[in-house]
Formats: structure tokens, sequence, C-alpha cells
């Protein structure tokens, strides 16, 4: 009895750790070398579709360090704007505690972690940058090549190092596409499943029928999502207009001839 009694203390001391409640969150950001007063803006697109940015918040670095809070109903990316900086910090803005390490010399390599959504958002691009070595590499090994090929004229050249350049964009194209949809498939939890299956149904090309399935797959709360509804929405549009396929309750009749 004692012993089960401790571990229900400990448990206890656990769960009264968290600095946040339901659909809260914190940013805790350390930005070492970065005076004092410095502005970081919270950002997030416009709701209006405009296509810009909208501030949310505004602190100031103080000691090397800030920090956001707030309230968020599912996640969403943001950006943050660190003053005098030439790029923003993406991230996704979800309820938990994220930390956020600003590399104040090289902004693109933060640190982001803290959350499920983020953790997942920092190893999928480490593995598409694994996916996509190739085509990088051969550009960085080929750039003074090109250059020089241009100020001398000499198409030849030119034309050698773009059809070699356009065959591995093909290559790493299709094994980012293969990538895309091993990751949704194999994380029907994740917020960039989502986003995955969202662009994948903008792509004429796509697999209907996999998206759908993938989709159908997803855990209630991703689905309840901004990008989730849009997926669902996009599938009943597009089972609608099948021809021979039941249309959805309400919906309108799909024109004859669409054209995009």
């Amino acid at each position: 009895m004692k012993k089960l009694f401790l571990l229900l203390s400990a448990s206890a001391v656990l769960f009264s750790c968290s600095k946040v409640g339901k659909d809260e969150y914190i940013i805790t950001g350390t930005a070492k070398g970065i005076e004092n007063g410095k502005t970081i803006i919270l950002q997030a697109q416009d709701p209006n579709g405009m296509g810009g940015l909208i501030n949310i918040d505004t602190v100031k670095v103080e000691n090397g360090k800030f920090e956001i809070k707030g309230k968020v109903t599912e996640p969403a990316f943001h950006v943050l704007q660190l003053e005098a900086a030439n790029q923003p910090i993406p991230f996704i803005l979800e309820s938990g505690e994220i930390n956020i390490e600003v590399n104040k010399d090289s902004i693109q390599n933060t640190k982001i972690s803290g959350t499920y959504n983020n953790d997942e958002y920092v190893k999928f691009n480490d593995e598409m940058k694994v996916v996509q070595k190739k085509l990088i590499d051969f550009q960085k090994a080929n750039m003074l090549k090109m250059n020089q090929a241009q100020q001398a004229k000499d198409t030849a050249v030119i034309n050698s190092l773009m059809k070699q350049y356009q065959t591995i964009q093909q290559e790493v194209g299709n094994n980012s596409k293969t990538k895309y949809v091993t990751y949704a498939e194999s994380h029907p939890k994740s917020f960039i499943s989502a986003l995955i299956i969202q662009s994948m149904l903008q792509d004429p090309s796509a697999d209907i029928k996999k998206a759908e399935k993938i989709f159908n797959g997803f855990e209630d709360e991703l689905k309840n999502t901004k990008p989730g509804k849009a997926i669902k929405e996009r599938l009943t549009a597009i089972n609608s207009s099948v021809p021979g396929a039941p249309a959805a309750p309400g919906a309108a009749p799909a024109p004859a001839a669409a054209t995009k």
C-alpha cells in the first residue's frame, strides 16, 4: 500500500509540472548573443486569405531569453520574426510547451522542440534533406562551372549541365513524392500528414483513392483541423463529380464541363 501511495504521489507531481492547460501554449526561447530589448514578433497567416502575415504577439529579449504565452485550438504554422534578422523562423503553434533556441548567426539552424508536431516537423525536414541531397550536391559542385559557361556563352556546357540537372531534379521529385506519401501513411496524427494529403489532392496526377485511404486512417483530432476539414471537402467534391457516384448531401451538381 505504501509503494502504491508513493507511485501515485510521483504521478501527481509529474502531471502537475506542466505549465500549460488545455488549449494553451507557452513558447520558451533562448536567444544568446542578442541584445536586450530586441523584439520578437509572433506572426500567423492572414485568415482573410490575403496571403500576408499578421502580428499575434510581440515580446522583447531579456538576458538572452524570451517567452510568449497564449491560447490555440488546433495546430497551425506560424513564424517568429526576430528584429534585424533576414528571415523568419517557421514552427507549428500548438498546445503545449514549445522550446525555441535561436541561432542568431544562422536562423535556419534554429532548434525547435517540445511538442509532438514540432518534433515531427524537425525530423521530417531532416529526412527530406537526405532525399534532396543529390540535387543540392550537384548544384554546389557545378555552380562555378555554370557561371563560367554563362560568361563564356558556352551553350554546349550550359545545355549539358541543364540536362543533367533536370534528370536529377526529376529523380529527386519522384523520391520526394514517395517520401511524402510514406510519411502520411505512417503518421496518422501528424499535422504534417494533413498538409501532405491536402497538397496531394491539388495534383491532377495524384492517386485520389490512395489519398482518401490515408485520410480515412487519420486520427479524429487531425481530421478536425482546418487542413483535415479541407481534405474532406475536397474528397467530397471529387467523389460527387465522378460519373455515377452519389452526390454528397446538400452538394450542388458538378458542372458538365469544368475547366481549370
